[in-house]
């Protein structure tokens, strides 16, 4: 197996991003910009690359702002910035693109995101459409609602009383603890990440996993969240740009899966013309770690060479 080639990129947000890549094994059809989810790192992703790198894909990624090996003054681990810090991810997105350009200008540019990254992806659609040749969000949702409105009322007041730094317990209990206390009697506290205890094992085991999110850090996410459950904003997406959608039927923090059915619904409406939802209903919340992660990561490869070829 490849290993990641690691380098630094400067962002203009002021952030050191930690930048990972792997070479397609022969000519290269495209270039994946993988966005990963929340309390992990792109390290984890270097099968999926090599997966990806196998059926002559090249991959460039980066560790998120407070997470992984990615610096900023602005962003310690579990936080985005302290100010405008969903904007400053969709930038260091941004950065990371143009890189990419720079590197292989004659290359189409898809991005994957994974949970969180599929939530900041979204919003990244809405506003630069224009920059990739396709996208693929799996595993998140982006409902809104009451009970949007509720947990970022909640934030609020813990916010009041305990500042945007601090881990936010609030989002801990309604989050995490609540998505793992659906696999009674519970194995770990990351139970419902996948049905592979190996897996499972190996996040608890990781540093540079599992650490609680700020609650400024929750909060940039809803506002994420609450844009990409706008219709007139799914609206400012190229109804040309190819879309893959999937979710795994007992993953709790996609409502098993209905929350990603519902994007996809919305999505269709917005009018995009090239969508495929998938649904694996016993996949838990990483598809990529999952026990039939071969068969999900061959149909992801055939639906990219089908329009990459």
């Amino acid at each position: 197996m490849m290993k990641f080639t690691k380098s630094q990129l400067t962002s203009p947000t002021g952030a050191k991003l930690q930048l990972y890549q792997v070479r397609a094994k022969g000519s290269a059809k495209a270039v994946i910009q993988i966005s990963h989810g929340m309390s992990e790192h792109i390290g984890r992703y270097e099968r999926f690359a090599n997966v990806l790198a196998k059926g002559n894909y090249h991959v460039v990624a980066h560790d998120h702002r407070g997470h992984g090996l990615t610096t900023a003054p602005d962003a310690p681990q579990g936080t985005f910035a302290k100010q405008n810090g969903l904007q400053k991810v969709i930038a260091d997105i941004d950065a990371v693109n143009d890189e990419i350009r720079k590197l292989h200008p004659e290359l189409p540019i898809i991005y994957f995101g994974h949970s969180m990254g599929a939530i900041i992806g979204l919003n990244y659609c809405i506003q630069h459409s224009d920059k990739i040749a396709a996208s693929a969000l799996w595993n998140s949702g982006v409902d809104g609602g009451l009970l949007l409105n509720l947990y970022g009322f909640l934030l609020r007041i813990e916010r009041m009383f305990k500042g945007s730094d601090v881990p936010s317990q609030i989002a801990k209990k309604l989050a995490f603890e609540d998505w793992n206390s659906k696999f009674k009697p519970n194995r770990t506290q990351s139970d419902w990440l996948t049905r592979d205890e190996t897996e499972v094992d190996l996040y608890i085991a990781d540093p540079l996993c599992g650490f609680d999110a700020s609650n400024g850090l929750w909060s940039d996410l809803l506002q994420g969240i609450k844009t990409g459950a706008d219709n007139n904003a799914l609206a400012k997406i190229r109804n040309d740009l190819p879309m893959h959608l999937l979710a795994g039927g007992k993953d709790p923090c996609s409502d098993n899966g209905r929350a990603v059915g519902r994007l996809h619904i919305r999505l269709k409406k917005a009018g995009i013309k090239d969508m495929e939802m998938r649904l694996h209903k016993e996949n838990r919340h990483e598809a990529l770690n999952e026990l039939n992660r071969d068969d999900v990561l061959q149909e992801f490869v055939e639906w990219l060479d089908a329009r990459f070829e």
